[in-house]
């Protein structure tokens, strides 16, 4: 096992061992615990007491982040001549439709979100190998299929994300940076977690939420206490 560096073991010792934090102390702690010379993410790892393998357990959804992601994000919209203004006034940062199909099947995917309409998605349908893996295929579910342009790229840039549980059970979500205040990064966290609460599935049984940890790039992790984290 590798030994810890002298900032490693500083910014472990900041943590109480056992302990589990509310939503508020835990956003400052990681702010504290943050030894990273450049701006980290911040992330939420929730592990939720459901098997994601059925399909009347799975867990997915979007969320607009009150306080933004902290991120330049790069959107493509996928749209007909006629909608192409719409999406550039909205700030897309790319526009278009065959020319950028054909990048993609190239290999291009210099993006973070795609945005069409659904009389595009049969074009997409032979891209699901390239954009799936990167979690790039548009889908109505998670608002990025539609036919109002302007308002899926203006959620989008304001700090809209989309989540969805993985085969292990747990949610991992950007939540912003670590340059952003304490009430920031936990007003955020508190977002993501009660959209998570109004998800749960019918036939998840038992205690839904079994753990939330929140960490940075380059930080260790501090655990939430699943029963207070709405507490200020």
């Amino acid at each position: 096992m590798a030994k810890l560096t002298k900032k490693q073991k500083e910014a472990q010792s900041k943590i109480e061992k056992g302990k589990t934090y509310t939503v508020a102390e835990a956003s400052a702690l990681i702010k504290d615990v943050t030894n990273a010379n450049f701006d980290a993410s911040v992330d939420l790892a929730v592990r939720l007491n459901v098997d994601p393998r059925k399909a009347n357990q799975m867990v997915r959804g979007v969320v607009t982040l009150p306080h933004g992601t902290g991120k330049d994000v790069k959107v493509l919209a996928l749209v007909t001549p006629d909608k192409e203004q719409e999406a550039k006034d909205a700030g897309a940062d790319f526009v278009g439709l065959d020319e950028y199909l054909d990048k993609i099947k190239g290999g291009w995917t210099d993006v973070d979100v795609i945005i069409t309409m659904p009389s595009v998605m049969g074009k997409l349908g032979p891209l699901g190998r390239v954009l799936g893996p990167r979690g790039l295929m548009p889908n109505p579910k998670t608002g990025t299929v539609t036919m109002d342009i302007a308002k899926a790229v203006s959620d989008v840039k304001a700090g809209k994300i989309d989540f969805k549980v993985d085969k292990t059970g747990i949610v991992h979500a950007a939540i912003g940076k670590v340059s952003f205040d304490a009430e920031k990064i936990a007003g955020n966290a508190r977002e993501l977690l009660t959209t998570l609460v109004k998800l749960k599935p019918q036939a998840a049984k038992g205690v839904y939420m079994k753990s939330i940890h929140i960490s940075s790039t380059m930080s260790p992790s501090v655990e939430i206490d699943t029963k207070r984290f709405t507490e200020q």
